[in-house]
């Protein structure tokens, strides 16, 4: 594995001995590759999804073709957060995936917020 794979298992480790979602509070957590930037929304009392989205998603299929990744990432956001409303989950704890919260995982983040999440 390359160095840089391995420091970010390292860190992911470290966070996720803290951060724990909960029915009541579910774990947002993102996942980030070159192209493409997934968010699911994790209950680990019962280890199931909640909800997701990504650049790959349906809903935005169609809306992404000059977007830049990180205008990509403020969508997915938007969207994970509307999904999250309608199924009347309010609160999650985020999960930066041992990720540095900058760029793609900051928009993303910041775009759920404004679309009415708390974390």
């Amino acid at each position: 594995m390359a160095m840089k794979i391995v420091g970010r298992e390292r860190r992911k480790l470290r966070i996720r001995k803290k951060v724990n979602g909960s029915t009541a509070r579910p774990r947002l957590t993102v996942f980030r590759s070159a192209k493409h930037i997934y968010a699911q929304v994790i209950d680990d009392t019962t280890g199931q999804t909640v909800a997701h989205a990504s650049t790959l998603s349906k809903d935005l299929k169609g809306t992404l073709d000059n977007d830049n990744k990180v205008d990509a990432a403020k969508k997915v956001g938007a969207l994970i957060a509307k999904i999250c409303k309608s199924k009347k989950i309010d609160r999650v704890v985020f999960d930066r995936n041992g990720y540095l919260y900058h760029g793609r995982v900051s928009a993303l983040a910041q775009a759920a917020r404004e679309a009415g999440l708390e974390f």
